[in-house]
Protein backbone atom coordinates (compact mmCIF):
# COMPACT_ATOMS: atom_id res chain seq x y z
CA UNK A 1 0.00 0.00 0.00
CA UNK A 2 2.91 2.38 1.22
CA UNK A 3 4.57 1.21 -2.17
CA UNK A 4 1.47 1.80 -4.45
CA UNK A 5 1.41 5.81 -2.71
CA UNK A 6 4.44 6.20 -3.20
CA UNK A 7 4.28 5.27 -7.08
CA UNK A 8 1.55 7.80 -7.35
CA UNK A 9 3.10 10.84 -5.48
CA UNK A 10 6.28 10.02 -8.05
CA UNK A 11 3.54 10.44 -11.08
CA UNK A 12 2.18 13.43 -10.18
CA UNK A 13 5.84 14.99 -9.17
CA UNK A 14 6.80 13.75 -12.68
CA UNK A 15 4.19 15.57 -14.18
CA UNK A 16 4.58 19.05 -12.35
CA UNK A 17 8.19 19.24 -13.22
CA UNK A 18 7.74 17.64 -17.02
CA UNK A 19 4.65 20.05 -17.77
CA UNK A 20 5.88 22.90 -19.96
CA UNK A 21 3.66 26.17 -20.74
CA UNK A 22 4.55 28.05 -24.43
CA UNK A 23 2.40 31.66 -24.49
CA UNK A 24 2.18 32.51 -27.68
CA UNK A 25 0.66 35.56 -29.85
CA UNK A 26 -2.97 35.67 -30.71
CA UNK A 27 -2.73 36.11 -34.34
CA UNK A 28 -1.63 34.47 -37.41
CA UNK A 29 1.38 32.77 -35.39
CA UNK A 30 -1.18 30.62 -33.87
CA UNK A 31 -0.86 28.66 -36.74
CA UNK A 32 2.61 27.16 -36.25
CA UNK A 33 1.30 25.92 -32.76
CA UNK A 34 -1.83 24.49 -33.67
CA UNK A 35 0.03 20.89 -33.92
CA UNK A 36 0.81 21.01 -30.33
CA UNK A 37 -2.75 22.61 -29.50
CA UNK A 38 -4.55 19.47 -31.33
CA UNK A 39 -1.96 16.96 -29.78
CA UNK A 40 -0.92 16.00 -33.17
CA UNK A 41 2.84 15.77 -32.52
CA UNK A 42 3.87 13.46 -30.22
CA UNK A 43 5.45 15.16 -27.35
CA UNK A 44 8.42 13.38 -25.11
CA UNK A 45 6.91 16.55 -22.61
CA UNK A 46 3.47 17.55 -21.97
CA UNK A 47 3.12 21.00 -23.65
CA UNK A 48 0.69 23.47 -22.56
CA UNK A 49 -0.23 26.81 -25.23
CA UNK A 50 -1.38 29.93 -23.77
CA UNK A 51 -2.12 32.81 -25.85
CA UNK A 52 -1.15 36.42 -25.25
CA UNK A 53 -2.66 39.50 -26.64
CA UNK A 54 0.45 42.23 -25.70
CA UNK A 55 4.11 41.83 -24.47
CA UNK A 56 3.52 42.65 -21.01
CA UNK A 57 1.04 39.75 -20.34
CA UNK A 58 3.67 37.25 -22.11
CA UNK A 59 6.30 39.10 -19.67
CA UNK A 60 3.94 38.58 -16.61
CA UNK A 61 3.35 35.26 -17.27
CA UNK A 62 7.06 34.24 -17.57
CA UNK A 63 7.95 36.14 -14.64
CA UNK A 64 4.85 34.90 -12.34
CA UNK A 65 6.34 31.20 -13.86
CA UNK A 66 3.03 30.59 -15.60
CA UNK A 67 5.21 29.86 -19.04
CA UNK A 68 8.35 28.83 -19.38
CA UNK A 69 9.03 29.68 -23.38
CA UNK A 70 7.45 32.36 -25.32
CA UNK A 71 6.82 33.07 -28.55
CA UNK A 72 7.89 36.83 -29.51
CA UNK A 73 9.07 39.00 -31.87
CA UNK A 74 12.62 39.39 -32.34
CA UNK A 75 12.63 42.96 -30.86
CA UNK A 76 10.79 42.43 -28.45
CA UNK A 77 12.59 39.60 -27.47
CA UNK A 78 16.05 41.76 -27.42
CA UNK A 79 14.33 44.57 -25.98
CA UNK A 80 13.10 42.80 -22.76
CA UNK A 81 16.49 41.10 -22.56
CA UNK A 82 18.06 44.01 -22.08
CA UNK A 83 16.00 45.11 -19.55
CA UNK A 84 16.81 42.52 -17.27
CA UNK A 85 14.47 39.35 -18.39
CA UNK A 86 16.18 36.44 -18.27
CA UNK A 87 15.53 34.90 -21.68
CA UNK A 88 17.38 32.84 -24.53
CA UNK A 89 16.48 32.74 -27.96
CA UNK A 90 16.69 29.04 -29.51
CA UNK A 91 15.49 29.77 -32.94
CA UNK A 92 13.13 31.82 -35.39
CA UNK A 93 10.00 31.01 -37.29
CA UNK A 94 8.81 33.75 -38.51
CA UNK A 95 10.39 34.72 -41.74
CA UNK A 96 8.03 36.45 -43.97
CA UNK A 97 5.01 38.82 -42.83
CA UNK A 98 5.10 42.52 -44.23
CA UNK A 99 3.58 44.27 -47.23
CA UNK A 100 2.97 47.56 -49.01
CA UNK A 101 -0.74 47.85 -50.62
CA UNK A 102 -2.03 50.19 -53.11
CA UNK A 103 -5.24 51.65 -53.92
CA UNK A 104 -6.67 51.48 -57.92
CA UNK A 105 -6.29 55.39 -57.71
CA UNK A 106 -2.46 55.70 -57.64
CA UNK A 107 0.38 53.95 -59.71
CA UNK A 108 3.11 52.76 -58.06
CA UNK A 109 6.25 51.31 -60.13
CA UNK A 110 8.57 51.42 -57.51
CA UNK A 111 9.72 53.01 -54.40
CA UNK A 112 10.41 56.51 -55.48
CA UNK A 113 6.80 56.16 -56.70
CA UNK A 114 5.64 56.84 -52.68
CA UNK A 115 6.91 60.52 -53.03
CA UNK A 116 4.06 63.23 -52.69
CA UNK A 117 1.65 60.44 -50.44
CA UNK A 118 1.21 59.07 -47.85
CA UNK A 119 1.85 55.24 -45.94
CA UNK A 120 -0.36 54.18 -43.31
CA UNK A 121 1.31 52.24 -40.82
CA UNK A 122 0.26 49.74 -37.30
CA UNK A 123 0.35 50.86 -33.94
CA UNK A 124 3.27 53.53 -34.13
CA UNK A 125 6.91 54.55 -34.62
CA UNK A 126 9.18 52.06 -34.52
CA UNK A 127 7.31 48.66 -35.60
CA UNK A 128 9.17 46.41 -38.04
CA UNK A 129 7.32 47.40 -40.85
CA UNK A 130 8.05 51.47 -40.09
CA UNK A 131 11.67 50.67 -40.01
CA UNK A 132 11.83 48.91 -42.85
CA UNK A 133 9.66 51.35 -45.23
CA UNK A 134 11.93 54.17 -43.76
CA UNK A 135 14.86 52.61 -44.72
CA UNK A 136 13.90 51.92 -47.97
CA UNK A 137 13.00 55.29 -48.77
CA UNK A 138 16.35 56.31 -47.61
CA UNK A 139 18.00 54.00 -49.72
CA UNK A 140 15.87 55.58 -52.80
CA UNK A 141 16.87 58.87 -52.20
CA UNK A 142 13.66 59.93 -50.23
CA UNK A 143 13.29 62.14 -47.24
CA UNK A 144 10.72 60.18 -44.52
CA UNK A 145 8.12 62.62 -42.82
CA UNK A 146 9.10 65.64 -46.14
CA UNK A 147 9.07 63.38 -49.07
CA UNK A 148 6.86 60.68 -47.62
CA UNK A 149 4.07 61.59 -45.10
CA UNK A 150 3.61 58.35 -42.00
CA UNK A 151 0.29 58.07 -40.31
CA UNK A 152 0.20 55.70 -37.44
CA UNK A 153 -3.68 53.78 -36.67
CA UNK A 154 -4.63 50.10 -35.54
CA UNK A 155 -4.11 47.61 -38.57
CA UNK A 156 -8.07 46.60 -38.54
CA UNK A 157 -8.60 50.78 -38.86
CA UNK A 158 -6.35 50.78 -41.79
CA UNK A 159 -8.12 48.08 -43.50
CA UNK A 160 -11.41 49.48 -42.98
CA UNK A 161 -10.85 53.47 -44.08
CA UNK A 162 -8.29 51.23 -47.09
CA UNK A 163 -11.88 49.74 -48.37
CA UNK A 164 -13.70 52.91 -47.57
CA UNK A 165 -11.13 54.70 -50.70
CA UNK A 166 -9.60 56.83 -47.94
CA UNK A 167 -6.14 55.17 -47.72
CA UNK A 168 -3.52 54.97 -50.84
CA UNK A 169 -0.59 53.26 -49.71
CA UNK A 170 -0.84 51.36 -46.61
CA UNK A 171 2.43 49.13 -45.08
CA UNK A 172 0.66 45.86 -43.29
CA UNK A 173 1.77 42.42 -41.87
CA UNK A 174 -0.50 39.61 -42.96
CA UNK A 175 -3.20 38.78 -42.84
CA UNK A 176 -4.34 42.19 -42.94
CA UNK A 177 -2.87 43.07 -46.11
CA UNK A 178 -4.88 40.48 -47.63
CA UNK A 179 -7.73 41.63 -45.58
CA UNK A 180 -7.00 44.96 -47.25
CA UNK A 181 -7.25 44.43 -50.82
CA UNK A 182 -9.84 41.26 -50.97
CA UNK A 183 -12.84 42.76 -52.58
CA UNK A 184 -11.42 46.15 -53.45
CA UNK A 185 -9.33 46.52 -56.84
CA UNK A 186 -6.13 47.77 -54.79
CA UNK A 187 -3.70 45.25 -54.78
CA UNK A 188 0.13 44.12 -52.71
CA UNK A 189 2.92 46.26 -54.58
CA UNK A 190 6.10 45.33 -52.82
CA UNK A 191 7.08 42.45 -50.47
CA UNK A 192 9.30 43.70 -47.49
CA UNK A 193 11.22 40.67 -47.22
CA UNK A 194 12.55 40.28 -50.63
CA UNK A 195 13.97 44.10 -50.53
CA UNK A 196 15.50 43.26 -47.45
CA UNK A 197 17.13 39.95 -48.95
CA UNK A 198 18.35 41.87 -52.05
CA UNK A 199 20.26 44.40 -49.40
CA UNK A 200 21.12 42.29 -46.73
CA UNK A 201 21.95 38.89 -48.30
CA UNK A 202 19.44 36.89 -46.52
CA UNK A 203 18.58 33.22 -47.10
CA UNK A 204 15.01 33.06 -44.85
CA UNK A 205 13.94 36.44 -44.96
CA UNK A 206 12.78 38.78 -42.00
CA UNK A 207 13.80 37.10 -38.41
CA UNK A 208 10.26 38.91 -37.29
CA UNK A 209 9.60 35.79 -34.54
CA UNK A 210 10.48 33.17 -32.68
CA UNK A 211 10.85 30.31 -29.54
CA UNK A 212 12.46 31.97 -26.34
CA UNK A 213 12.78 29.91 -23.16
CA UNK A 214 13.55 31.03 -19.91
CA UNK A 215 17.57 31.13 -18.89
CA UNK A 216 16.65 28.88 -15.17
CA UNK A 217 14.58 26.43 -17.19
CA UNK A 218 17.82 25.61 -19.98
CA UNK A 219 20.17 26.08 -16.87
CA UNK A 220 18.20 23.40 -14.73
CA UNK A 221 16.77 20.85 -17.57
CA UNK A 222 18.39 21.19 -20.90
CA UNK A 223 17.10 17.94 -21.82
CA UNK A 224 13.79 18.87 -21.33
CA UNK A 225 14.50 21.88 -23.62
CA UNK A 226 15.70 20.43 -26.52
CA UNK A 227 12.39 18.13 -26.47
CA UNK A 228 10.20 21.36 -26.54
CA UNK A 229 11.93 22.81 -28.88
CA UNK A 230 11.95 19.86 -31.26
CA UNK A 231 8.26 19.14 -30.53
CA UNK A 232 7.64 23.52 -31.61
CA UNK A 233 9.60 22.62 -34.67
CA UNK A 234 7.68 19.59 -35.48
CA UNK A 235 4.64 21.34 -34.76
CA UNK A 236 5.48 24.01 -37.56
CA UNK A 237 6.09 21.66 -40.09
CA UNK A 238 2.59 20.07 -39.21
CA UNK A 239 0.83 22.68 -39.73
CA UNK A 240 2.58 23.80 -43.41
CA UNK A 241 1.88 20.10 -44.46
CA UNK A 242 -2.26 19.93 -42.85
CA UNK A 243 -2.72 23.63 -43.70
CA UNK A 244 -6.54 23.37 -44.12
CA UNK A 245 -6.76 21.56 -40.66
CA UNK A 246 -4.52 23.82 -39.24
CA UNK A 247 -6.24 26.83 -40.28
CA UNK A 248 -9.49 25.56 -39.05
CA UNK A 249 -7.77 25.53 -35.61
CA UNK A 250 -6.74 28.49 -35.98
CA UNK A 251 -10.28 29.82 -36.82
CA UNK A 252 -11.55 29.01 -33.20
CA UNK A 253 -9.32 31.52 -31.92
CA UNK A 254 -9.29 34.31 -34.30
CA UNK A 255 -11.98 36.21 -36.24
CA UNK A 256 -10.48 36.08 -39.30
CA UNK A 257 -12.60 33.83 -42.16
CA UNK A 258 -10.62 30.53 -42.94
CA UNK A 259 -10.31 31.85 -46.98
CA UNK A 260 -8.73 35.20 -46.05
CA UNK A 261 -6.38 33.02 -43.44
CA UNK A 262 -5.78 30.67 -46.59
CA UNK A 263 -4.58 33.30 -49.03
CA UNK A 264 -2.51 35.34 -46.34
CA UNK A 265 -0.59 32.15 -46.10
CA UNK A 266 0.64 32.27 -49.71
CA UNK A 267 2.28 35.36 -48.36
CA UNK A 268 3.43 34.33 -44.94
CA UNK A 269 6.37 32.18 -44.44
CA UNK A 270 6.49 29.87 -41.31
CA UNK A 271 9.70 27.44 -40.90
CA UNK A 272 11.42 26.83 -37.63
CA UNK A 273 15.41 27.00 -37.49
CA UNK A 274 17.61 27.02 -34.78
CA UNK A 275 19.56 29.82 -33.82
CA UNK A 276 22.71 28.09 -34.17
CA UNK A 277 21.97 28.34 -37.99
CA UNK A 278 20.48 32.06 -38.18
CA UNK A 279 22.47 33.72 -35.98
CA UNK A 280 24.11 36.02 -38.11
CA UNK A 281 20.86 37.12 -39.91
CA UNK A 282 19.34 37.97 -36.54
CA UNK A 283 22.46 39.68 -35.46
CA UNK A 284 22.20 41.70 -38.78
CA UNK A 285 18.66 42.54 -38.65
CA UNK A 286 18.99 43.60 -35.42
CA UNK A 287 21.84 45.40 -35.43
CA UNK A 288 20.26 47.33 -38.42
CA UNK A 289 16.81 47.93 -36.49
CA UNK A 290 19.25 49.62 -33.88
CA UNK A 291 20.53 51.92 -36.37
CA UNK A 292 18.08 52.84 -38.26
CA UNK A 293 15.61 53.00 -34.97
CA UNK A 294 17.86 53.77 -32.00
CA UNK A 295 14.55 54.63 -30.08
CA UNK A 296 13.01 51.65 -30.73
CA UNK A 297 15.82 48.98 -29.74
CA UNK A 298 18.64 51.06 -27.45
CA UNK A 299 20.34 48.32 -26.74
CA UNK A 300 21.75 45.04 -28.88
CA UNK A 301 21.61 42.12 -27.06
CA UNK A 302 24.37 40.31 -25.86
CA UNK A 303 26.18 36.75 -25.68
CA UNK A 304 23.80 35.26 -23.44
CA UNK A 305 20.88 36.20 -25.47
CA UNK A 306 21.96 33.47 -28.28
CA UNK A 307 21.29 29.81 -27.70
CA UNK A 308 24.36 27.89 -27.82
Amino acid sequence: MKKTALLIVSFFFALLIFSITITNPLGPTVVPVTGLMADTIEEEVEINVSLWKDANEAVALLVSNQADFAVLPITVGANLYAQGLEIILLGVHEWKAFYLVSSSNVDFENVKSLKGHEVYSPHGRGQTVDILMRYLLVRNGLVPDKDVKFNYLPPQEIVSLYKSGKIEYAALPEPFSTLAVTGTEGRIVLDFQDEWNKISGSKYGLPIAGLFVKKEILEREPDIVSKVENAFSESVDWANRNLDQSLKITNEYLTIPVPILKEAMNRLVFEYIPILECREEVENFLSTMHELYPEGLPTLPTEGFYHK
